[in-house]
């Protein structure tokens, strides 16, 4: 191989690698991580009752968490239905929640939400979380909450015990 050809194949090695990823393969990463980030676990009815409900995976959780001094915090439903899910929000809206911690609305994310943990998501891995997110099965489920500190809850709850 001479040395124009080792540029050239080294050049078209670059281009392709620094292709943006297909949307099927996005969209498959999004899947992923989603799954090895546990979403599902603080965000799928049943999950915390030892039966989760995967024909509604991610529609938000029916059990909560208190968070003494703060309030109670259920996990939101994260399917596209534009009433008691993240249908209206934007692409970028959902990136923005991932890292931040802000809603669309302005109102921050419940503590249990590891906001903090995914701010280092790279934007890659963030868009294909927020693209994968919106092709989900649009399921009309409205979660309870958030409430504060001084409500009385009629839906179930865990308290998380705060070290002293």
């Amino acid at each position: 191989m001479t040395a124009k050809n080792t540029v050239m194949a080294a050049a078209l090695l670059a281009l392709v690698a620094a292709a943006p990823a297909s949307a099927e393969s996005q969209l498959k990463r999004g899947a992923y991580l989603v799954q090895i980030m546990g979403c599902g676990d603080c965000h799928t009815p049943g999950h915390f009752l030892g039966k989760p409900d995967l024909a509604h995976k991610l529609s938000g959780s029916d059990v909560g968490f208190q968070v003494p001094g703060l309030g109670y915090f259920w996990g939101a439903n994260l399917t596209p239905d534009p009433e008691t899910g993240i249908g209206n929000w934007t692409q970028p809206q959902i990136v923005t929640a991932l890292r931040t911690g802000k809603r669309p609305d302005g109102r921050e994310l419940g503590p249990p939400m590891p906001w903090r943990a995914f701010a280092a998501l790279t934007n890659a891995d963030a868009n294909a979380i927020a693209a994968f997110l919106k092709t989900l099965p649009p399921t009309r489920h409205r979660v309870v909450g958030p409430l504060g500190g001084d409500a009385k809850p009629a839906a179930p709850y865990m308290t998380v015990v705060m070290p002293k």
